[in-house]
């Protein structure tokens, strides 16, 4: 069914006769008959009794009292749509990895939706690995995450270098120490995310090349950003990325290591040579823009 022939009908009953409708949609009188024909058609019903008069049937009053309705939902339709064209509305699903996932993205999201505020954005927390399952198998548009192993389907675009700070609790002997060096934390109780984390492999590499083997108090944290708080509770010291520990929280310091090198790259992971939507677009450039200038 047209929406145009719909349009004719009401057109016609609001303003009483055939020719008054032409006028108004600017159609031919033969026109709008034509019109008014093939809906009836279409429908199976004939919808006006015509004499000197016009007025409607049985089915033509169902029609009437849902046309307004049907009118209305097209033209909601029609706006979604030319919005979504122009990049003003859509649904994009973002994936990210901690601590970008709370630490960086909700500032650049809340940004985004003051500027696009028709857009829903879906956001998926999760480890780098699995983002990476679920960009290929579509379920997210892209991730915002650590550097992964290549992916003949996936292609990482580097954004900044993370950067490295030591986490002590704050009646630790290193606490009240200006310049530390990582020969100092040769003896410490460290503790640790899981192994597969780009984090954790970063800092073991970068240690064993300095002092050797670091000391493991027994325990593993599987989160990044709630590192912290085991550090606060004197369960050990950490090396963590700045953006997840600062500000410090009460009980324990910040503090930075003098020759420590840079952390794993961040960036965002599409997938390779596929064209997203206008917003989606839109959005990679925001976190693009937002944390170049913020690194």
């Amino acid at each position: 069914m047209e929406i145009r022939l719909i349009k004719t009908f009401q057109t016609i009953v609001k303003l009483g006769n055939f020719q008054r409708a032409a006028e108004a949609l600017q159609y031919s009188q033969p026109t709008i008959t034509i019109q008014i024909k093939k809906l009836e058609e279409e429908l199976g019903v004939k919808l006006f009794e015509r004499g000197k008069t016009i007025t409607l049937t049985s089915a033509g009053r169902v029609l009437l009292e849902r046309a307004d309705s049907l009118l209305k939902e097209y033209d909601v339709l029609n706006g979604a749509l030319s919005d979504f064209i122009q990049g003003d509305a859509g649904v994009v699903r973002v994936g990210a990895s901690e601590p970008s996932a709370s630490n960086r993205l909700p500032a650049v999201l809340a940004e985004f939706k003051s500027s696009k505020p028709k857009v829903q954005i879906h956001v998926t927390i999760s480890t780098t690995k699995e983002l990476m399952r679920m960009l290929v198998e579509d379920q997210i548009d892209f991730a915002l995450c650590n550097q992964p192993e290549p992916h003949l389907e996936l292609e990482f675009h580097p954004l900044i270098r993370e950067k490295f700070a030591l986490l002590l609790p704050d009646d630790h002997p290193l606490a009240e120490r200006d310049d530390i060096r990582l020969k100092d934390l040769k003896d410490e109780k460290f503790l640790f995310t899981p192994g597969t984390c780009p984090f954790r492999i970063r800092i073991e590499e970068m240690i064993t090349r300095s002092i050797g083997k670091l000391r493991h108090n027994g325990m593993e944290v599987a989160g990044i950003t709630a590192i912290k708080y085991f550090v606060q509770a004197r369960l050990g010291i950490a090396l963590a990325p700045i953006v997840a520990i600062s500000p410090a929280i009460p009980g324990t310091v910040v503090k930075p290591i003098a020759d420590m090198l840079d952390g794993p790259e961040l960036g965002l992971l599409t997938r390779r040579n596929a064209s997203g939507s206008k917003i989606s677009e839109y959005l990679l450039d925001e976190i693009k823009q937002t944390l170049r200038v913020r690194a």
